[in-house]
């Protein structure tokens, strides 16, 4: 975005200034209302990614014009979700939080309008447009988790950071069973109803994040104080975190994405699949509430390197076996997997830079995670297609081992110093 619109767009905000200091309200307390706030915007923006997960392939093999691309709208997805950190994070450095949040909500509305018109008209292209779309708006929500953090002691970030995340416990259910209820209500247009419903919850979080009172832009932060981000990013224990974050989210996406597709394929019906979604994204949000303590109570690199065990467990499981029990504990050990690897490396992130630093580091941190997912999804449509569901699980392990191994040996050190 040009320096000028950056301008004018703040002028245009000024009446929705950041303002957290108010007479009478400590800043604990602000920040505490906030996360409330931001658990509340994740259930309604959070429940939109299950939509585009559980139906993109299928509504995929419909307007794909080759087998070979029946996954790519979830893919787009996850690349607008990947081009859009580094935008977001500049985005936020200058508006602030709040402001650059309600603007995301149009990215959200327009995606599922898009994508609704895509499925309407047959036409693959806008379709994907609209996932792309919606991607780029997810990159903007998938940093309510680094909102929680600010203002909240160093002790309490990873219990903030998991109450934001169990937001995504209504958003498991909301999702899904939007797909259900409103899958055929666009008469010759199968889940176009799905889709508007996307755009509806977008445009519902807009009131809820108005709300929001984030800290104010530090002039430090707007100009790129503190060590430059190549500083940063070769710090060790930084490394460390964005790799776990890549591997779990990675494979987390890896293996969602062909789910799906791959259910269906193996005589499993619709309403199967994404029952199996929601099952799996609330075994992703679920372990939330009790994520922070863990952490808390054992340490960030031990929860995570857990993390990464349960993904493996889950890939063991769905090659035992392709009956809907194999499917659906297969992403249940999944989902909780992910919480615990994506939390702790989160939690790993917020100790590695400077408030004058937090853009940089959260936002090339986000873009090398959804950078790897995006890839992550291409690869496995065409894996899927090519070898099958099998290859899919068997290639999770070798991921889970380069990582878990530096991992354990940093938790270790821990523990001893």
């Amino acid at each position: 975005m040009p320096p000028q619109n950056i301008a004018a767009a703040s002028a245009f905000f000024g009446v929705f200034a950041d303002d957290q200091e108010k007479p009478g309200v400590s800043a604990e307390a602000v920040a505490q209302r906030n996360v409330r706030l931001l658990s509340i915007a994740q259930a309604l923006a959070g429940a939109g990614p299950p939509i585009v997960i559980s139906l993109g392939g299928l509504v995929g093999q419909a307007l794909a014009p080759d087998p070979a691309l029946v996954t790519l709208p979830v893919s787009v997805y996850n690349l607008g979700l990947a081009l859009g950190t580094l935008p977001a994070a500049y985005v936020m450095r200058r508006l602030g939080r709040r402001n650059a949040y309600v603007l995301s909500s149009v990215f959200g509305v327009a995606g599922g309008l898009l994508a609704a018109g895509g499925i309407f008209a047959s036409a693959f292209i806008l379709f994907c447009l609209g996932t792309f779309i919606a991607g780029f708006y997810g990159s903007y929500v998938q940093s309510y988790r680094f909102a929680a953090a600010e203002g909240i002691p160093a002790s309490r970030r990873a219990k903030a950071i998991s109450a934001v995340m169990v937001g995504g416990l209504a958003a498991a259910v909301i999702g899904p069973q939007l797909v259900i209820w409103t899958r055929d209500t666009v008469p010759g247009a199968p889940f176009a109803g799905s889709f508007l419903s996307q755009a509806a919850l977008a445009l519902a979080a807009m009131p809820v994040l108005f709300l929001l009172r984030t800290p104010s832009v530090a002039a430090a932060e707007t100009k790129g104080g503190g060590r430059p981000l190549a500083a940063i990013l070769t710090m060790p224990r930084y490394m460390l975190s964005v790799a776990t974050g890549v591997v779990s989210y990675g494979l987390m996406t890896f293996v969602m994405t062909a789910s799906p597709v791959a259910m269906v394929g193996h005589g499993h019906s619709v309403d199967h699949a994404a029952l199996g979604i929601q099952w799996h994204v609330l075994a992703m949000f679920v372990p939330s509430f009790f994520t922070g303590a863990l952490i808390t109570r054992f340490g960030k690199e031990r929860i995570a390197a857990v993390g990464l065990v349960l993904i493996a467990a889950s890939g063991a499981v769905a090659l035992g076996g392709l009956d809907l029990g194999h499917f659906w504990v297969a992403l249940i050990l999944l989902g909780v997997g992910w919480n615990f690897g994506f939390i702790g490396a989160t939690a790993m992130v917020t100790d590695c830079h400077t408030p004058e630093e937090r853009g940089k580091a959260q936002g090339a941190n986000d873009f090398m995670i959804f950078g790897a997912v995006a890839c992550a999804s291409f690869f496995s449509g065409n894996l899927l297609h090519a070898s099958g569901w099998e290859a899919i699980n068997w290639l999770i392990f070798p991921a889970v081992a380069a990582i878990l191994v530096p991992l354990l040996w940093r938790a270790a050190a821990i523990r001893a110093a």
